[in-house]
């Protein structure tokens, strides 16, 4: 017999870009806000500015503190596992996963963003990641599915027809990133040691190559528009209840 987790919940948080506004950057640490105005398309920007101030802003509500409280150490999960074999740091600024600290501490969150929507998830406890992805023509699909799938996925993904796989390898992707963004890797884990079930079957963890991957996970499909495809990964063999919200305009996020 196989003891479970107690269930736990996320809540998922949608925006369009079209939410995003410069009051939202009074929510930003001084950090973020450079961060944003180094972005050089006014889209990057407006992305960016809503994810962080989604995450504050929800953070705040669930820890009952103000959002200029919420605090986040940046935690590369890359970094630590080289730290620990020995190698030498690298120099490099703050960077990876966004960890709530202070009032939020023991919370978890992961944003994404593509095309005109942000998502948020937040859990309270287990590890989460998110992702979504814009359906697009991209130019040498062949070649990324090369960089993304792994081997029983292309091999399952080339029996589509053509019309079908566009929209499969963003279903692929968006199940496999959410995957790596909750364990803390991100993209540099590669997304070919990330084995997923199809698109057209329930959202599961296939398979994991090399070290690493984590013990349980549960994941999802999320639904969006149908040029979207995004996943949501909670690191936890319990089941999980999801939520999900709309923030329908800048007046609503600043309301909380």
């Amino acid at each position: 017999m196989t003891l479970r987790s107690a269930p736990s919940s996320a809540t998922v948080w949608w925006a369009r870009t079209s939410s995003a506004d410069d009051r939202l950057l009074r929510l930003l640490d001084e950090r973020e806000r450079s961060r944003n105005a180094r972005l050089r398309h006014q889209a990057d920007r407006d992305r960016h500015l809503l994810g962080r101030a989604m995450a504050r802003l929800a953070l705040a509500r669930v820890a009952g503190c103000p959002p200029e409280k919420v605090s986040f150490d940046l935690v590369c999960r890359s970094c630590e596992d080289k730290a620990r074999a020995g190698a030498e740091p690298g120099g490099r600024e703050p960077h990876g996963k966004p960890v709530p600290s202070g009032p939020a501490l023991g919370w978890e969150i992961s944003v994404s963003h593509s095309g005109e929507w942000v998502v948020l998830a937040l859990t309270e406890g287990p590890p989460v990641g998110v992702d979504v992805e814009r359906v697009s023509d991209a130019r040498d699909l062949e070649g990324l599915a090369d960089y993304t799938l792994a081997e029983s996925e292309r091999a399952f993904w080339k029996t589509l027809p053509p019309a079908e796989r566009t929209g499969a390898f963003f279903g692929y992707w968006a199940r496999k990133e959410a995957l790596l963004k909750a364990t803390g890797l991100g993209l540099s884990g590669g997304l070919r040691r990330v084995g997923v079930s199809p698109p057209h079957e329930a959202a599961r963890l296939v398979e994991w190559t090399g070290g690493g991957g984590p013990g349980a996970v549960w994941l999802t499909d999320l639904d969006r528009e149908e040029d979207y495809r995004s996943a949501l990964a909670v690191l936890t063999d319990g089941e999980v209840e999801v939520s999900v919200r709309s923030l329908g305009d800048t007046a609503a996020l600043l309301r909380g």
